[in-house]
């Protein structure tokens, strides 16, 4: 009887060779392009959008924290398209695939637009293969080429008969009047407003979360730095006097004479006062 002692060797082999999954790499790179590009044009549709998520995948956004998690992203994912005038699309330029067939990972170019003007800048996306076949993000990062650049600013004009005045915001002692010159301050964009104060008006030390720009049109106002209202350590700002306060700075203010104040900054406008029982809010109620 003859023994062929290879013959069991040989049978493994074809077993192996029958087993292991032959990986179209150049059709995988072609899917998960299209993949990505289907995944663009779900950027207004949050469920729709984390569809295209493996279930523990992360996005690095500039600018804010790693969001991990669906529940994260879709947090993250209402926080960006809330932005006033927001839109974004991106347009994968290239694929990889493992000769596994089961990681992969695009890169391409974005553009954004915001209130505050448009942004392009450049992705990498890491891509799993789920057990059904489809390509889900792993993980995505992205950051700007450069600084955003701001739209042109539209013409404005007024003279002081032209303006309009009413009440200042509820965060502003009363007695105060408002003329909006420019832009909006309860949104999130850039505006310039001018205050009608009368002599003695006073403003409890306080801060901004974004930098004011102060110009003092008429009369006199005097300004001091620090958390406690201090008259011997103000300095005063006559017409013409400007003045830059920096965010989250605390100061104080007061009218020495009636006053016109013109404030250019980026809203929406908001006001904290350092003792909550300074908050004319606080004190309505």
């Amino acid at each position: 009887m003859r023994h062929y002692r290879w013959l069991p060797s040989l049978i493994a082999v074809v077993l192996i060779a029958g087993c292991t999954r032959t990986v179209d790499v150049r059709q995988e790179r072609n899917l998960l392009m299209q993949r990505d590009q289907e995944w663009s044009g779900t950027i207004t549709d949050a469920g729709r959008f984390v569809s295209f998520l493996a279930a523990d995948a992360s996005i690095y956004p500039a600018g804010m924290p790693i969001a991990t998690g669906e529940q994260a992203i879709r947090e993250m994912h209402k926080a960006m398209t809330s932005s006033p005038g927001f839109s974004l699309r991106w347009t994968p330029a290239k694929a990889e695939v493992s000769a596994a067939g089961d990681i992969g990972y695009t890169t391409g170019t974005y553009e954004a637009t915001m209130a505050n003007g448009t942004e392009k800048g450049k992705y990498v996306t890491l891509w799993r293969k789920q057990a059904d076949g489809n390509w889900k993000v792993a993980e995505d990062i992205f950051n700007a080429d450069s600084v955003p650049q701001a739209p042109p600013s539209p013409h404005v004009a007024a003279v002081p008969s032209a303006l309009k005045w009413g009440d200042p915001p509820p965060g502003l002692p009363v007695d105060a009047q408002i003329a909006v010159l420019a832009g909006d301050p309860s949104k999130a964009e850039p505006y310039a407003v001018r205050l009608k104060v009368p002599a003695g008006y006073k403003v409890p030390p306080h801060w901004h979360p974004t930098d004011e720009n102060v110009t003092i049109v008429s009369g006199t106002l005097a300004l001091g730095m620090g958390e406690k209202f201090d008259p011997a350590s103000m300095q005063d700002f006559p017409a013409g006097g400007y003045s830059v306060l920096p965010a989250k700075m605390n100061h104080y203010a007061m009218a020495k004479t009636a006053a016109v104040i013109q404030i250019h900054g980026v809203g929406p406008f908001a006001i904290t006062y350092v003792n909550p029982a300074d908050d004319p809010r606080q004190q309505a109620n």
